[in-house]
C-alpha cells in the first residue's frame, strides 16, 4: 500500500501499512506526536495522575459501517493512555443497531445518531446520553423527480430497515416540512449497497447516505444532493453523532466513564485539525480501502461542533420532531431527564478549554 500521507517523512505520520510489525507501540507514538501537532493544550495524551484510578480497564464499543464515527476508532490509542487494557470494538448487526447493542449491555459507549437514542430512552433502555460530537455526516440524494423534501410525498425512498438511522432521520425531516412519514413515503427496505444502486438506476426517488457514501456517489454522479447535513438548516446545527453509554455502565464506572468521554473528545479535536493523517489512519487499520473518500468525509464533517453546539438542543430539537409523528410520546423534557447525563460534558469542556 502507497501512503497518501503528503508530509511522509514527518514524525507525525501514521504509516503502519509499509511495516506491518510496527503495531501499537509505532501507532501510540504517532497519535501522541499527532496530538502534539495540534497545539491545543487539552490534547496531551497522558491522562492526569491526580485522577481517582479506573474502575475497569475494558470498554467496548461498536464496529458500524460509516467512518464519521472515526474518532472512537482514534480514541482507542487515546484510550491506552487513559489506562484502559482492553479495548473491544463489537460488530454491528444491521438488524440491531448500534445503540441497541449498548441497551443491551452487548458494548458499553458508543457513537450513535441522535434519533435512535431517544426512541431507546422512551422505550425506558438503559440508555443515557453523554455529549455531542459532530454534525454532517448524512446526506440526501434524489432524481431529479425530488428537488426538495417536500418533494418526497408519494414517493418511494430506500432505507435499510424501518426505526434504523437512516429512516428516523428522513421521517425526522419530512415532518419538519409538514409531510406524513407513515403515509406520504413509500419506505423501501434495502442494504446500503443496493440503495445506492436502485438510486442509480431510477428504481427509488431518494436515499439518506451517509459517510463515506455521500463523498462516492458525488463522485460517481448517482442522484443529486437534495439536503446537506453539514451545510443546509436546521440540520447542520444540530449533532447527528452522539455518545451514549450503558446506563449500568455509567454509574458503576464514572472515572472510566470520563477518561473514555475524554479519549473521544480529543479524537475529535483531531479529526478537526489532522484530517489527512487520520484518513491515513483510517485506510491503515482497514476502516476504509479509498484514502480519497476517507480523506474528503474528514475535511466535510463538522468535527469542531462539540466545543460550540449544546447536546441538550440536539435532544429536545428530534424528540419534537419524532413526538410530532408518534414515534415517541414522551416530551423533550421527559427524554432530557431520564436519558441525559452532561456531567462528564461540562468537567470536559473546562478541562479542555472549550
Amino acid at each position: 500500500m502507497t501512503n497518501r500521507c503528503p508530509d511522509r517523512k514527518s514524525s507525525c505520520a501514521v504509516d503502519l501499512a509499509s511495516e506491518p510489525s510496527l503495531r501499537r507501540r509505532t501507532l501510540v507514538k504517532s497519535i501522541a506526536a499527532l496530538a502534539g501537532s495540534v497545539g491545543f493544550s487539552g490534547l496531551n495524551v497522558k491522562p492526569a495522575t491526580a485522577e481517582p484510578p479506573l474502575e475497569t480497564t475494558r470498554i467496548r464499543m461498536v464496529k458500524g459501517a460509516g467512518i464519521c464515527t472515526a474518532p472512537q476508532y482514534l480514541a482507542e490509542e487515546l484510550l491506552h493512555t487513559e489506562g484502559f487494557t482492553d479495548i473491544e470494538y463489537v460488530a454491528e448487526r444491521d438488524e440491531v443497531g448500534t445503540s441497541k447493542l449498548v441497551a443491551r449491555g452487548e458494548a458499553d459507549v458508543n457513537m450513535s445518531f441522535a434519533a435512535p437514542l431517544l426512541i431507546r430512552v422512551e422505550a425506558g433502555e438503559p440508555v443515557v446520553i453523554l455529549g455531542g460530537v459532530h454534525v454532517g455526516c448524512y446526506e440526501l440524494f434524489g432524481t431529479e423527480r425530488v428537488r426538495a423534501i417536500r418533494d418526497l410525498r408519494g414517493k418511494s425512498v430506500a432505507i435499510p430497515g424501518r426505526d434504523s438511522s437512516h429512516h428516523l432521520y428522513l421521517s425526522s425531516m419530512v415532518s419538519y416540512v409538514g409531510l406524513d412519514p407513515r403515509r406520504d413515503i413509500n419506505w423501501i427496505i434495502a442494504s446500503l449497497a443496493d440503495a445506492k444502486q436502485l438510486l442509480a438506476e431510477g428504481k427509488v426517488d431518494a436515499y439518506l447516505a451517509f459517510a463515506p457514501d455521500p463523498q462516492e456517489m458525488r463522485a460517481k454522479h448517482i442522484g443529486h444532493v437534495v439536503v446537506n447535513s453539514s451545510l443546509d438548516r436546521p440540520w447542520s446545527q444540530y449533532f447527528c453523532c452522539m455518545v451514549a453509554g450503558n446506563r449500568e455502565f455509567v454509574k458503576i464506572h464514572p472515572v472510566a466513564t470520563k477518561r473514555m468521554l475524554r479519549a473521544i473528545l480529543k479524537a475529535t479535536d483531531l479529526c478537526a485539525a489532522e484530517p489527512r493523517r487520520v484518513a491515513q489512519f483510517l485506510v491503515d487499520r482497514n476502516y476504509i480501502r479509498n484514502y480519497d473518500l476517507a480523506l474528503q468525509s474528514m475535511q466535510e464533517i463538522s468535527y469542531r461542533t462539540w466545543r460550540d453546539y449544546n447536546p441538550e438542543d440536539t435532544v429536545r430539537f428530534y424528540s419534537l420532531r419524532l413526538q410530532e409523528v408518534g414515534m415517541i410520546k414522551s416530551t423533550p423534557q421527559k427524554i432530557i431527564a431520564q436519558g441525559t447525563d452532561w456531567r462528564f460534558l461540562n468537567e470536559l469542556k473546562k478541562e479542555l478549554k472549550a
